[in-house]
């Protein structure tokens, strides 16, 4: 569709119309003078964005991060200068007018697409499309979660998303439609920009669904207007705020609205209109003002929409002044991030019990030993496994079900749905009030990998419960059996792998984990049993150093032996056996690379040691030279698994305390 010079049809509201030309406007001049970007959105979705903004959203520029506002999500995150724009327009002191002036430049507030924590008012990160309609799940969730704890007088608010066409050509839009339709979120409500045009064309190129068919399909109520036509937005948002499951608003849009040739063209989606393109524009929308102005009048009728929010805003700090003390207290404590005052002394009394019983198990038991004694002491906490719950351990004694309509559960049954699960938490983090974990095999990180990257990019302390970590799951074979898992992992910034070798560890793992606020964390654990190695007393965190030494060696070291998870284990027997042969070795247990590499120089150097080195793993040796050092051995896998009982497996690939002793040696 081509919007053509045409003069364009008088609109049933000029103020509003105003209002919107000039998030178009901001749009066309800041992306002009990057040389790069994407005008086509903001400008297709601006009269849905002024609606939104002027008549329903509750929100405070001057409060930003206060517990009840509405949340909105730019999901089509390449549309970023939509949101900036009504950022700058509505008040919010921190995007400035030079801060839309720098749009796309180093050190900027305006990044390419939104991210978290750049600018107040971004909610979470976008730009890989989909995933913002994933985090509004979650959001929407968390909403409803917290609401039938603490009442809605305190938490009574509405998910708000903006998506596009990518969005819904996506794999995890399927999976969050899917949950969000299954559990009603009926606080959610979703604008579709149904502009007909991606990347390469028309959209019928590559996709032909019925999307508003589809979201029925789903369990949503679903219907589509004209997104230019102001009335028609306020209408279905009234009507989707009624309405007792999450809401489609199917919005028909010409992408560049206004623009002479391009507005309805595929020229318009990233890239720059060009001076003689936004001339014409400017024109034909009646703007007649300067790059990067806004008259004063259109300015004042933003402003004073930014500042609306400051009564609704105050009337919610009343309720919550006036709520019991012991309420208000736990609600204020969850939301500023801190752990119950006795959660040091639930996970010391969880080691003592380990070590009382120095039982061999496996550290996905252990795992959900520790969640049974947390559960009960840190309410916040909110589980859920990807159709894995017996796999997994990821259900602590007494908790309930989310389910319909019943939201006061703590544990989410997400189904086969790994991406949304793990993009759903996010959601819930950058909510507030919550800290969630969700349980899959480590092997299927692959299809959470997206927005485990999201987590470490936005600095989302997401806890991933990754349980069958190795070739020790056994007979499910090599399509189950992580083997470059791991290494991937550790190669994302930000990111903290924990693979525990005992219960013990697995505790201490925990108790790190829940204390990342602003660190997401993966804890690999075992499918098979392991031994209680740590049988020492002591309240010390060891594996909050990320490596330590477990075992001494008798004398100088003649060698070092680094493991990690069930490999500390045969590294132990391995010690056994070389100590009878006279070579005095060490070995060192290393939970988390990320943490041993934030330790001192001198710490980390004590810890690795001068001898030569054997690393120990059930996975590929990449990553392992920065500890192995010029004379060492690698006793791990190279090529992908086998289907057998995991005890033959390992030693099918040589992974014994046999081997190891034998690569110590070879060193010697």
């Amino acid at each position: 569709m081509n919007d053509s010079a045409a003069p364009l049809p008088p609109p049933a509201n000029p103020k509003l119309r105003r209002m919107a030309n000039a998030l178009r406007a901001l749009a066309m001049d800041a992306v002009e003078q990057a040389k790069s970007g994407h005008p086509g959105m903001p400008m297709g979705m601006a009269d849905i964005a002024t609606v939104l903004f002027t008549q329903f959203l509750r929100f405070d520029p001057k409060a930003p991060d206060w517990p009840d506002r509405d949340r909105f999500i730019l999901s089509n995150g390449h549309g970023s200068m939509l949101l900036y724009g009504l950022l700058h327009l509505t008040g919010y002191p921190d995007m400035t007018m030079d801060e839309i002036r720098r749009f796309r430049q180093l050190g900027s507030r305006t990044a390419g697409h939104p991210e978290r924590g750049l600018a107040s008012g971004i909610e979470v990160t976008t730009g890989p499309l989909g995933q913002g309609l994933g985090n509004s799940v979650g959001m929407a969730l968390a909403e409803r979660h917290l609401a039938a704890e603490f009442g809605d007088a305190l938490v009574d608010h509405h998910t708000y998303v903006f998506c596009g066409d990518g969005c819904l050509m996506e794999g995890i839009s399927h999976e969050a439609l899917s949950l969000a339709g299954h559990l009603r979120l009926n606080k959610l409500i979703v604008f579709w920009d149904d502009n007909s045009i991606s990347i390469d064309g028309p959209t019928d190129l590559a996709v032909s669904d019925d999307q508003v068919m589809r979201f029925r399909a789903h369990g949503w109520n679903a219907e589509r207007i004209d997104g230019l036509d102001h009335n028609a937005i306020a209408d279905a948002i009234r009507r989707a705020q009624a309405s007792d499951r999450p809401s489609l608003i199917a919005c028909r849009t010409i992408i560049a609205y206004g623009a002479p040739t391009k507005a309805g063209t595929a020229a318009a989606h990233g890239n720059p209109l060009g001076a003689e393109e936004i001339k014409g524009a400017r024109e034909r929308l009646g703007w007649e003002y300067p790059p990067f102005v806004v008259p004063n009048d259109v300015a004042q009728e933003w402003r004073e929409t930014g500042g609306r929010g400051a009564a609704v805003r105050q009337a919610w700090e009343q309720r919550l002044a006036a709520a019991a003390p012991e309420r208000r207290s736990e609600f204020l404590r969850r939301y500023d991030a801190k752990l119950p005052a006795n959660f040091d002394a639930v996970i010391a009394k969880v080691c003592d019990e380990f070590r009382a019983k120095n039982a061999k198990i496996a550290t996905r038991q252990a795992s959900g030993n520790v969640l049974d004694a947390l559960a009960p002491s840190v309410p916040e906490l909110i589980g859920g496994s990807a159709d894995l719950t017996p796999s997994n351990n990821t259900k602590a004694k007494g908790e309930e079900d989310v389910k319909p309509g019943n939201f006061s559960g703590r544990y989410i049954r997400y189904g086969v749905r790994e991406h949304e699960m793990a993009a759903a938490m996010n959601g819930m983090v950058a909510h507030g009030g919550l800290i969630p974990y969700g349980g899959t095999f480590l092997t299927f990180t692959d299809y959470c990998r997206p927005s485990i990257r999201l987590s470490a990019l936005s600095e989302l302390g997401v806890i991933y419960v990754m349980t069958h970590d190795s070739i020790g799951l056994g007979e499910d074979g090599p399509t189950h059996q992580p083997i470059e898992h791991l290494a991937a992992l550790r190669s994302i910034p930000r990111l903290q792998v924990f693979r525990p070798a005992d219960p013990i560890e697995t505790a201490e793992c925990w108790a790190l984990a829940l204390k990342s606020r602003h660190t997401p964390s993966v804890l690999a654990l075992t499918r098979q049993s392991v031994p209680l190695l740590r049988t020492e007393a002591g309240a010390e965190n060891r594996s909050a150093r990320g490596a330590y030494v477990l075992a001494e060696a008798d004398g100088p070291r003649r060698v070092t032996l680094l493991a990690t998870g069930s490999e500390v284990g045969l590294a132990t027997t391995a010690r056994e056996a070389l100590v009878k042969d006279g070579i005095a070795a060490a070995v060192v247990s290393m939970p988390c690379w990320e943490l041993f590499e934030r330790q001192p120089e001198d710490y980390r150097n004590a810890v690795l040691g001068s001898a030569p080195r054997v690393g120990v793993e059930a996975a590929v040796r990449f990553g392992w030279d920065r500890w192995l050092g010029p004379r060492s051995a690698f006793v791990g896998m190279s090529d992908f698994g086998a289907s057998a009982p995991g005890e033959a497996v390992y030693q099918h690939f040589g992974i014994t305390a046999e081997k190891v002793a034998e690569a110590a040696r070879s060193l010697l």
